[in-house]
């Protein structure tokens, strides 16, 4: 649980809290020179690091740790989030030459930025796929909701290899056949890209690992993101509560606290449980992880009950505090945004559900 941590983690936690007060909140208003410095300060306190592995210089941190870390700072609600670690190796861990070199070495060293291209679009004839020829890997089809696929260098994308299954592949974007065919933005701001692939010719060497096992991989990748998006949530739902605890301690014109009304209290309450929670599940999970389990199954149970107790969490805070909330840069209408897009990222609520149910009823994994 949150409180049951060793001195350093507590100190880990109090080194995040001073990080958000005194590097990002202070840039709120800055831009890319922001991020910039943000990036160098988060080099020298060393949370930059915390994602990488230890062969490229990194302290490749806990399951733990990083959950702590990512709860501390986003109960700040500050902004530049995306700034304060550096990529990690995602699915390119462990990767052998030449793909070492000439790919994880300069995203780790971030000379190179890479996405991550999973979903066909829905009028996609068939998912993505690929031929081998001799030496060659030949891909054709089509990856939609590329986050950050306008500034990736390359794309690890999920290709059905015909005779072979499923597998990652590596594919530059600015090698031959691959086109960049719609850029757009969502909700919460973040902005993706759609690609299509015409006889991209690639050496069988951009394949990770062996084929056959793309999919295990990919989900080790989502499973991973899962759990770094329940402990911002739960940052968030941290804030949100301070926030609308101060309001309700406030008077309103009458001179009555605004939250003696039962009515209020009782849905004031329910948000709290919901919190608590939470944050149990979370840093539940996070244990679990370190201790060698398998946590497919309570990653998304973490993921999916904290994407949608911080959607109610903000909607609620919005109706209590009043229409000055749904004013544009209003800090509730703002995290209204971010959040909402959350309950779909990694895998919609209903369809982690559905998984959730298969992986007890049919292969008897998770846990209470």
């Amino acid at each position: 649980m949150p409180e049951s941590l060793t001195s350093e983690h507590l100190q880990l936690r109090s080194s995040a809290a001073t990080f958000a007060t005194d590097v990002l909140l202070p840039r709120r208003d800055g831009g890319e020179q922001a991020v910039r410095e943000i990036v160098e300060l988060a080099k020298a306190a060393a949370f930059f690091t915390m994602t990488q592995p230890k062969a490229f210089g990194g302290s490749e941190a806990t399951t733990l740790e990083l959950s702590i870390v990512r709860d501390e700072i986003a109960a700040h609600n500050p902004p530049f989030l995306h700034a304060v670690f550096g990529p990690g190796p995602g699915v390119l861990g462990g990767v052998q030459e030449p793909l070492r070199t000439t790919h994880l070495t300069p995203l780790i060293a971030g000379e190179k930025k890479s996405a991550f291209g999973f979903t066909e679009p829905d009028e996609a004839p068939r998912a993505t796929w690929g031929v081998l020829a001799g030496d060659e890997l030949i891909v054709n089809g089509q990856k939609s909701y590329v986050t950050g696929g306008a500034q990736a260098d390359f794309i690890n994308t999920l290709v059905q290899i015909e005779d072979h299954g499923p597998a990652l592949v590596v594919i530059d974007t600015n090698t031959p056949g691959v086109e960049r065919v719609r850029d757009f933005s969502s909700l919460d701001g973040s902005t993706h890209a759609a690609f299509e692939f015409r006889d991209v010719h690639l050496s069988k060497t951009h394949i990770i690992g062996q084929p056959g096992e793309g999919l295990p991989r990919a989900m080790k990748q989502i499973g991973d993101t899962r759990l770094a998006i329940a402990a911002q949530c739960v940052g968030w739902m941290r804030w949100l509560l301070d926030y609308l605890t101060d309001h309700l301690n406030s008077p309103t014109r009458g001179g009555r606290k605004r939250g003696d009304r039962e009515g209020v209290r009782l849905r004031y309450a329910e948000l709290r449980i919901q919190a608590y929670a939470a944050r149990s599940m979370l840093y539940r999970t996070a244990r679990l992880a370190d201790s060698g389990e398998n946590i497919v199954n309570e990653g998304i149970a973490c993921k999916v009950f904290a994407s949608e107790a911080v959607g109610q969490i903000v909607d609620t805070a919005i109706q209590l505090v009043g229409g000055v909330a749904l004013v544009d840069g209003h800090p509730l209408e703002m995290l209204y945004r971010q959040v909402r897009a959350l309950r779909l990222a990694e895998g919609g609520s209903d369809v982690l559900r559905l998984n959730l149910a298969k992986g007890q009823l049919e292969l008897q994994k998770g846990r209470i």
